[in-house]
């Protein structure tokens, strides 16, 4: 899988840019702030159709415009598909697949992607939010369908939320809590399914990966932790059933808090260095070496499940050491198609030599192979 062609319009900072590529090594160069990461910023929201920078797709919009438009033609097992993006802040996105009007959803695992950026930091720094994030946006990448099940949670979760709230200031009618109660526990037991398998895969990868990348360090160790408890079952109905008694016991509580006290936006990726939290006994160069070994993970797990994909460098390697680097650097060796963003072209290095291109200046020009050497 590789991405052929890649076209912005009124995204970020662009008015307008397209780039063709091809299999292995693109790096884009320019200074801080010309729009480098904008434009891998718009290849990853082909696949995942969000950013990995902000929460809400308004900011993707360049300011004075109605809309931002994304473009990708994607090539996998010989076949093209083109698909485009159009952005709007306040109402839903318009997709199109082949030139054919499609659904936004129709669209994930047409690209897929794995992302190393600075802010993979909050994947051990951060709030769980992160690391929810983190696993249910690799779920999305190895099983699309998954996106259906997380949109249906999140939409049950902020009804079931409202009517908690009208409940607490005494306006709100509990009659139909249960019925609530069951769509929480019956599209929650489905999500966490889902990330539970997710995570027994994912575990023993990222061990295996930040043993390569920090061999002078404790081990690490990857769970799942739920507010349902420890050596959850697998199956969705027994993970129903569980949910649906949990959401009883604490009835009481969420009518006099006015949230949701239960449920998979609640849990969180256990990380553990040694024998204490990560968050908390992790230095800064491990931190580091466990947020890469996450991103090595999925990206490992994707292909063991024969999916090649798209591995995007964003002004990463002027963070890590040189193991670290170096680790990378094998891994970009082995890939279809690898974008990388850096300030200079010394940050990039040895060994992945391809097409560059010289940003700045609203310009994305592709530089000679003299200049690239």
């Amino acid at each position: 899988m590789h991405l052929r062609r890649l076209a912005v319009a009124d995204f970020r900072s662009w008015e307008k840019a397209e780039l063709d590529l091809e299999p292995g090594v693109t790096v884009l160069v320019g200074p801080n702030g010309v729009g480098k990461t904008n434009l891998v910023e718009a290849a990853g929201y082909i696949a995942t159709l969000g950013s990995h920078r902000v929460a809400t797709d308004a900011p993707l919009i360049r300011r004075g415009a109605e809309h931002a438009v994304v473009r990708g033609l994607v090539v996998h097992h010989g076949r093209e598909l083109g698909v485009e993006l159009e952005i709007t802040a306040g109402r839903a996105n318009r997709a199109r697949l082949n030139r054919a009007a499609a659904k936004p959803r129709d669209l994930l695992g047409v690209l897929r992607t794995v992302l190393f950026a600075p802010e993979d930091l909050a994947l051990v720094r951060g709030d769980p939010g992160e690391r929810r994030r983190f696993m249910d946006d690799t779920l999305v990448s190895r099983y699309p369908r998954y996106a259906g099940v997380r949109a249906d949670y999140d939409r049950v979760l902020r009804q079931r939320s409202a009517l908690l709230k009208t409940a607490r200031n005494g306006r709100g009618d509990l009659s139909t809590l249960d019925v609530w109660d069951g769509h929480l526990a019956a599209h929650g037991a489905a999500l966490l399914a889902g990330r539970l398998d997710l995570v027994a895969a994912v575990a023993p990868r990222a061990v295996e990966a930040f043993a390569e990348v920090a061999p002078s360090s404790e081990p690490i160790a990857v769970g799942y932790r739920s507010g349902l408890g420890d050596d959850l079952p697998p199956d969705r109905p027994a993970l129903e059933a569980l949910l649906l008694d949990a959401l009883a016991r604490v009835r009481r509580q969420e009518v006099e808090r006015g949230v949701c006290l239960v449920g998979p936006h609640r849990d969180d990726l256990e990380l553990s260095l040694g024998e204490g939290p990560a968050k908390g006994y992790a230095s800064h160069g491990e931190s580091w070496a466990l947020a890469l070994a996450l991103r090595l993970a999925s990206y490992r797990l994707l292909r063991d499940d024969d999916v090649e994909p798209v591995l995007i460098l964003d002004d990463v390697f002027a963070e890590l050491d040189a193991r670290r680097r170096r680790a990378l650097v094998d891994v970009a060796r082995r890939a279809e198609q690898v974008l990388i963003t850096a300030a200079v072209a010394e940050d990039v290095p040895d060994g992945l030599a391809g097409a560059r291109f010289a940003v700045g200046g609203g310009v994305v020009e592709l530089l000679p192979e003299e200049s690239t050497s």
